[in-house]
């Protein structure tokens, strides 16, 4: 599924409408991705779980390089 988000280009795309902050550790098109992946049943955990999933897994290969320990 990454993959297919990644062809789609959707973390740019949302990174263009919503614009980024200098402040932002994490793009909000990252963060789209992340919610995506989570919502299509990767886990099944409700979403105010959402951020313990990705502490336990390597979020580079999901949502690419960079900082991503604070999602």
């Amino acid at each position: 599924m990454p993959g297919i988000i990644d062809e789609m280009s959707l973390v740019d795309l949302f990174n263009q409408l919503l614009g980024t902050h200098p402040q932002e550790i994490i793009s909000a098109g990252q963060v789209v991705k992340a919610m995506i992946i989570n919502g299509l049943g990767f886990i099944s955990a409700p979403l105010y779980l959402f951020e313990k999933f990705f502490e336990q897994i390597a979020t580079e290969h999901l949502l690419g390089e960079g900082d991503n320990q604070n999602i």
